[in-house]
């Protein structure tokens, strides 16, 4: 072999440790969560110590409600452990995450190794091989897990993570009300409704061999793609983050009734609620069955980035309608999430969006960093420079991933819009002919 090939296998083997390592570090986060929520009742118990005997007296209910807590934690992490139980790596978790400590070259990075915080959760093992490692010892509602746990489940596997990627798992619990919980239903009524009427009303004619191709990129969780599946769309939703396919592709390939998981969404924040009553409240989910729904045949999630995945020369023009709901402030480059969106939608092909302009990467620290931030005016105009006119626009106010009881709203006045991708002008030519001499 010579040394430019060597140099190339090594390469691939790094990334391919790289990525695992990524993979490993989402699934600690999924699994430090129990961990993390006992730090905070920990906190909480250590505050109520302290304060005089009188005012203790006034509040001799919260012990209980610390114990509620934990009970609340237990149901959640038995739902996160089943959700990766079933989860089936698209790598092989066996490579050692020792190939990736040597020297990575510059410009070999690892998509989803970023943080905002340097607090570790690295005391993990004992509780986690107490609650997941002998599943026969764990019970939920007199019901015992019973399928075995996966070799790279095994916690000494684990990595320590920062409490940032931990949050990360908590909203995720919280886009699980969003998207397939009853509980969710008015946010997807005032985000989700607006673009499926969109749909039917663009694609009238949706029956047949040959149905319309809609793309959902940033699907999240799923429930857009399927809704627009159930229309008579050939639908398939993007999603870039590892924490939404693990939980999306959970919830539609092994949900088998409706509403058979409960968790306990709102348990984490003790800000702005209007009684514990509210704040310990169960959520079940799914509020549809997605095997049953009607969806249309070659529905389909696909992992990766927009942009690379969308890039490849066979994506050009292929599609009929691009679906967006809180996904271009994504970007770290919104002009090159408009430019790929032109490219691959058909002539004549229609591109739905709705959502804020709350870029995610506006405040971060990372020197390396890009963020274009534009502003509503600059990215109609932007659109319009790659092909796009717009047909229809309008403002809805909405939430996103809100407790519905709580005291706070924090409400978007989102944009709405349907552009549609002009035709290439054929009479340029012919018009400066006439002209001529």
């Amino acid at each position: 072999m010579s040394s430019v090939e060597d140099d190339e296998s090594r390469r691939r083997r790094l990334e391919v440790a790289l990525e695992v390592k990524s993979l490993r570090r989402i699934i600690s986060a999924y699994l430090n969560y129990p961990e993390a929520a006992e730090e905070d009742i920990k906190r909480y118990e250590r505050s109520f110590k302290k304060i005089p005997f009188s005012h203790k007296t006034l509040l001799s209910h919260l012990p209980l409600k610390f114990q509620r807590l934990r009970w609340c934690i237990a149901q959640n992490s038995y739902f996160i452990f089943e959700m990766l139980k079933a989860f089936e790596p698209p790598l092989d978790m066996s490579v050692h995450a020792y190939e990736c400590e040597d020297k990575i070259p510059d410009n070999v990075s690892c998509a989803h190794e970023k943080s905002d915080s340097q607090a570790q959760l690295c005391d993990v093992n004992n509780k986690l091989e107490n609650i997941f490692r002998n599943s026969s010892a764990l019970y939920v509602d007199n019901q015992r897990l019973s399928s075995p746990s996966p070799d790279w489940l095994d916690p000494s596997l684990q990595l320590c993570v920062p409490l940032a990627d931990v949050d990360k798992v908590r909203s995720i619990i919280r886009n699980i009300v969003r998207d397939w919980a009853a509980e969710g239903q008015k946010e997807r009524d005032e985000c989700f409704t607006p673009i499926l009427g969109e749909l039917e009303r663009l694609y009238p004619q949706r029956s047949g061999e040959s149905p319309p191709k809609c793309l959902v990129p940033g699907a999240g969780l799923g429930r857009l793609a399927l809704e627009i599946s159930c229309l008579g769309f050939l639908s398939q939703g993007n999603e870039f983050s590892y924490y939404m396919m693990i939980c999306s592709s959970f919830i539609l390939n092994k949900s088998q009734d409706i509403n058979e998981w409960t968790i306990y969404p709102w348990i984490h924040n003790n800000c702005n609620s209007l009684s514990d009553s509210d704040q310990l409240r169960p959520v079940s989910f799914p509020d549809v069955h997605p095997a049953s729904a009607g969806i249309t045949e070659g529905f389909s999630m696909c992992g990766g980035d927009f942009v690379e995945v969308y890039n490849d020369p066979n994506q050009i023009g292929t599609w009929d309608a691009v679906a967006t709901c809180f996904f271009i402030d994504t970007a770290h480059n919104i002009v090159e999430y408009i430019e790929t969106i032109s490219r691959i939608l058909k002539d004549d092909g229609v591109w739905i969006n709705l959502g804020p302009l709350l870029y995610h990467f506006a405040e971060s620290y990372d020197y390396e960093d890009v963020s274009i931030e534009l502003s509503l005016e600059d990215v109609k105009r932007v659109a319009c420079h790659y092909g796009f006119e717009i047909e229809k626009e309008s403002t809805v106010t909405t939430t996103y991933s809100t407790n519905p009881r709580s005291m706070m709203q924090s409400q978007y006045h989102a944009a709405f819009w349907t552009m549609r991708k002009k035709k290439p002008r054929t009479d340029v030519g012919i018009a400066k002919n006439k002209t001529g001499p």
